[in-house]
C-alpha cells in the first residue's frame, strides 16, 4: 500500500474475521467502524481476515479493502504474509485471545487492540490442554512479544486486566465503543412479558443461562417469552436445551436477522439478558439502552459493568440466582422498567462512533510521532475516560 495523495499514513487491519462471517459480532462491528471512519478521512485502510463462503475473497466496502484468507487457524499465517508484502505505515494487531505475532515481521509501528481479556474462555474454546496453551500465549507470550507497543481497549475493565498481564497502563488507551443511531422502528413495548438476548451463538455467551432463566420464572409468569437473537454453532445447542428444559414454546430462536428486525424486537421487549462469561464492552447492551430496554448481565463479565450504570440503566448479578431475582425484579416493578429504561435512553446518546474515530486516529497520530489535530470536544471527553 502505498500512502494517500494527502500524505496521511496507510493502515492495515489483522483481525480474525469479519461482520459477514458467520460467527463475527460487536468487536467486528467496531473494527469495521473505526477503518470505514479512517478511511472517510483518507487514509489507505485495509482488513485482511479469514475467508468464511459468505463474501468474495477480496472488495470493497465503505471504502476499506477486505481481503479474506485462511480459516480460523490457518487466517494466522495468512496475515503475516500481508504483513511482510505490505508497505503499511501502521499495523493494528486486533487481538481476539491469540496475537498474530505481527510485531515479528513489522516494519512499521504496531498498535494492538484488545477488547477483554480470554482467561475465562481458552478453556470451553479448546479444553483444559490446549486451552492451557492458549493462555499462555495470550497472558505471557503476547505481553512480552509486544512490549514495546501502544494498546488501544474499549474499557477500564479491560485496561486493568491487561495491567496485571505486565502491560503498563501508560502504553493502554481506551477508544469506547461507538453506537449507530437505531432506525425508526414500529414495534411497540409487548403486552405480554418478552426478554430478549442478542448475541452470537457460542458457548462463552452462556445463553442456557437465559433458557434456565426462563424455565425458572415461567410459573410466576406463564406467558413469559425469551427471545434469541444471533447465528452461530451453538444454534442447535441452545434449540435443544430449550426443549431438555421444557419451554421450548415460550423460547424464539431466531437466528441471524436484518439490523431493522434486530431493532424491532429490541424496541418490544421488556429486559435485554446478557449472561456472557466476559464482554470488552457490550455494544447491544448500549443497543437496547437506545430503545429503553434495560440489561441484567453479570458483575464479573468485564467491560458490561462499564456498559451499564448499576441501578440506573440495568443491574448486575453476582450469581445465577442473582441474574434470575435481578430480572424478575425489572419484570414486576414497571416504574422502576421505565426509569432505568429512560436513562438508558439518554447513556446511549452519549457514544457516538465520530468520538471514538477522533480518540483512535489520535493513537495512530502518536504512534507514528505525527502532529496532532486540534483536540476536538469529543476528544476531550474520551480522555476524561481514559484518566478514570
Amino acid at each position: 500500500m502505498s500512502r494517500c495523495p494527502d500524505n496521511r499514513p496507510s493502515i492495515l487491519l489483522v483481525n480474525w474475521r469479519d461482520t459477514r462471517h458467520p460467527e463475527g459480532g460487536g468487536s467486528e462491528r467496531y473494527v469495521e467502524r473505526i477503518a470505514e471512519g479512517l478511511a472517510r478521512l483518507g487514509y489507505r485502510v485495509a482488513i485482511q481476515c479469514a475467508d468464511h463462503g459468505r463474501a468474495p475473497l477480496g472488495d470493497w466496502v465503505a471504502g476499506v479493502r477486505f481481503r479474506r484468507r485462511g480459516n480460523k487457524f490457518t487466517v494466522y499465517l495468512h496475515a503475516l504474509l500481508a504483513i511482510l508484502r505490505s508497505d503499511a505505515d501502521v499495523i493494528v494487531d486486533v487481538q481476539n485471545g491469540m496475537p498474530f505475532f505481527s510485531r515479528l515481521v513489522a516494519r512499521c509501528p504496531v498498535l494492538v487492540l484488545v477488547h477483554h481479556v480470554h482467561r475465562e474462555q481458552w478453556h470451553s474454546a479448546l479444553g483444559p490442554f490446549f486451552g492451557r496453551i492458549g493462555w499462555w500465549i495470550e497472558s505471557w507470550l503476547a505481553p512480552r512479544l509486544y512490549r514495546k507497543c501502544r494498546y488501544i481497549t474499549v474499557s477500564n475493565v479491560t485496561r486493568d486486566e491487561l495491567g496485571q498481564l505486565g502491560i503498563e497502563l501508560r502504553r493502554t488507551v481506551v477508544v469506547p465503543n461507538g453506537l449507530d443511531a437505531p432506525p425508526a422502528v414500529t414495534a411497540r413495548r409487548t403486552e405480554a412479558p418478552v426478554l430478549v438476548a442478542v448475541s452470537r451463538l457460542v458457548p462463552h455467551k452462556r445463553l442456557e443461562h437465559a433458557i434456565d432463566l426462563v424455565a425458572q420464572l415461567r410459573p410466576q409468569w406463564p406467558n413469559l417469552r425469551l427471545e434469541l437473537v444471533g447465528d452461530g454453532p451453538w444454534k442447535e445447542v441452545l434449540t435443544q436445551h430449550a426443549i431438555d428444559r421444557g419451554v421450548q414454546d415460550s423460547v424464539v430462536v431466531h437466528g441471524w436477522v436484518d439490523e431493522q428486525t434486530k431493532h424491532e424486537i429490541l424496541a418490544g421487549a421488556w429486559v435485554h439478558l446478557c449472561p456472557s462469561v466476559k464482554e470488552g464492552w457490550g455494544i447491544v447492551i448500549m443497543e437496547a439502552a437506545a430503545h429503553g430496554v434495560p440489561t441484567v448481565a453479570y458483575r464479573s463479565a468485564g467491560g458490561v459493568a462499564e456498559a451499564i450504570v448499576e441501578h440506573e440503566t440495568g443491574l448486575l448479578a453476582e450469581d445465577f440466582d442473582d441474574f434470575v431475582r435481578h430480572t424478575d425484579t425489572l419484570l414486576r416493578d414497571k416504574p422502576l422498567r421505565k426509569a432505568m429504561g429512560a436513562a438508558g435512553r439518554q447513556r446511549a446518546q452519549q457514544f457516538s462512533w465520530e468520538e471514538s474515530l477522533d480518540a483512535f486516529e489520535s493513537v495512530v497520530h502518536s504512534a507514528l510521532q505525527l502532529p496532532r489535530r486540534p483536540v476536538t470536544r469529543e476528544h476531550r471527553l474520551t480522555q476524561q475516560v481514559n484518566q478514570t
